[in-house]
């Protein structure tokens, strides 16, 4: 048997990164300004939270899911935070300490535990989405995890034995016909497979696309009729892995290209169209405007070097880009639109897959993969300008969600909730911006109770 874990030095388990150890539920919640009345439902932070010490080297990837919560009703603020409680988290509870390596470190749990669980655990730590009814909790080497909207974990979810395979954390909604559309990449054949669900959750449609070699795709794009993926040169080296080598490549003479498939389509039907290389982690939007498509993304020069899982430093930024794909000529434009480098970009997610005006990105102090976002910044493509705000000299905000107005008759009628915690205080409160102008500061910040680490990707789940 693998004897329990050390403590480690890591800086992600360190200040407001250190895990938290406490389940809570918080009625009534302190809060300066006055609460929108329109917003009713639920804001969700997700992002890894280890209960136990690592084995070994620590990525921020590695570890537990938390689902952190804050849930407006009647104009009052509750908070509750719960694990998922992934089949590797109970087994390690059972035995008391780690059981899994790391994306950092691999290294395969006991055998009991494999029998038990796999060699893999599904923390679930990265996103969520609501579709048919059902709340998921998303990682991307694995399946989803279906949870309770008071966060009760329910259990790994293959929409009925049909998913064959891992999900992206980055599904789209189609905000007309309720399909969610996704895909799973993996570092073993079939490297690449595309999925659409119906507005009921069953999955009707599901092709693999050939690639050359394993390649790590974070996230893709929809347009109304078009799925649309990047094939990046971040290439996968299992046996690099095996031997605790960084376990993604950058080589670019592989070059990158961008690949648009009708979203019923076989993977036989994509087209491919080369670009300069780059590295896009999250997509803002794409549409079509006839037959050129528009993708809208924050793009990096080269990969981020966090992605090579035990390198951390950073030298590139991610800047906004914009491409147009003549889908008759074959011919590709792209540039860059501001000079600001940031990530985690949102939008309305009523408009995916549409034409839209507003776009909102979160701007950061630095990009040394140490989640160091500090404020937002929202694009008005129509009008060509930028405003932004900044939460604080130490404060360190996380991803800003979009949550529309449902009274409002604009698209940026809403408002942007992020989670911020201060480094000098180590307090957390959920920030509240107006969208339509966020560069005016908050219009209220609720108090969290504790101080919730940093982590990845929100959103706004809307009163049942």
């Amino acid at each position: 048997m693998t004897a329990a874990a050390k403590p480690i030095e890591s800086p992600f388990l360190q200040g407001i990164m250190a895990p938290v150890h406490d389940e809570r539920d918080d009625r009534d919640l302190k809060v300066t300004g006055e609460l929108p009345r329109a917003l009713r439902g639920m804001f969700l932070r997700n992002g890894p939270n280890p209960q136990f010490a690592p084995r070994g080297a620590y990525h921020p990837f590695d570890g537990d899911g938390m689902l952190h919560a804050v849930y407006f009703e009647d104009g009052r603020a509750r908070y509750r935070n719960r694990w998922i409680e992934s089949r590797g988290l109970l087994a390690e509870r059972k035995r008391g300490h780690a059981c899994f390596g790391s994306v950092a470190e691999f290294g395969l749990p006991d055998q009991d535990v494999m029998a038990e669980v796999g060699v893999l655990k599904n923390s679930g730590n990265t996103h969520t989405v609501h579709h048919a009814g059902r709340y998921l909790a998303l990682m991307e080497a694995a399946p989803p995890t279906a949870f309770s909207r008071e966060l009760a974990t329910l259990g790994e979810y293959d929409f009925g034995g049909q998913l064959h395979g891992p999900m992206t954390a980055h599904p789209k909604l189609d905000p007309d016909t309720g399909e969610l559309l996704f895909f799973g990449y993996s570092p073993f054949p079939p490297f690449l497979r595309y999925h659409v669900a119906d507005a009921s959750g069953a999955l009707v449609h599901s092709t693999t696309i050939d690639l050359p070699v394993s390649v790590m795709i974070h996230d893709f794009a929809i347009t109304e009729n078009y799925a649309i993926f990047m094939d990046a040169p971040a290439v996968f080296d299992i046996e690099a892995m095996m031997r605790n080598e960084p376990g993604v490549r950058w080589e670019p003479e592989r070059g990158t290209r961008i690949g648009v498939l009708p979203r019923r389509g076989s993977g036989d039907q994509i087209r491919w169209f080369e670009i300069p290389n780059c590295y896009v982690v999250h997509y803002f939007n794409a549409w079509e405007d006839g037959r050129t498509l528009e993708i809208f993304a924050p793009a990096f020069d080269t990969m981020p070097g966090g992605l090579s899982m035990n390198r951390m430093e950073q030298t590139e930024e991610p800047k906004p880009r914009r491409w147009k794909l003549d889908l008759d000529s074959g011919r590709v434009t792209g540039e860059q639109f501001d000079d600001r480098s940031g990530e985690f970009p949102r939008i309305d997610d009523r408009r995916a897959g549409r034409r839209q005006r507003y776009l909102y990105n979160s701007i950061a102090r630095g990009w040394d993969f140490n989640f160091d976002f500090h404020g937002v910044v929202k694009y008005d493509l129509e009008s060509g300008r930028a405003e932004q705000f900044v939460h604080g000299a130490t404060a360190v905000s996380g991803e800003h969600a979009f949550v529309p107005n449902p009274e409002g008759k604009n698209e940026d009628d809403g408002w942007l909730l992020t989670m911020v915690t201060d480094r000098a205080t180590e307090k957390s409160t959920l920030a509240i911006l107006d969208a339509r102008e966020p560069s005016a500061g908050p219009v209220a910040r609720v108090e969290i109770p504790r101080r919730v680490p940093l982590g990845f990707h929100a959103n706004w789940f809307p009163a049942e």
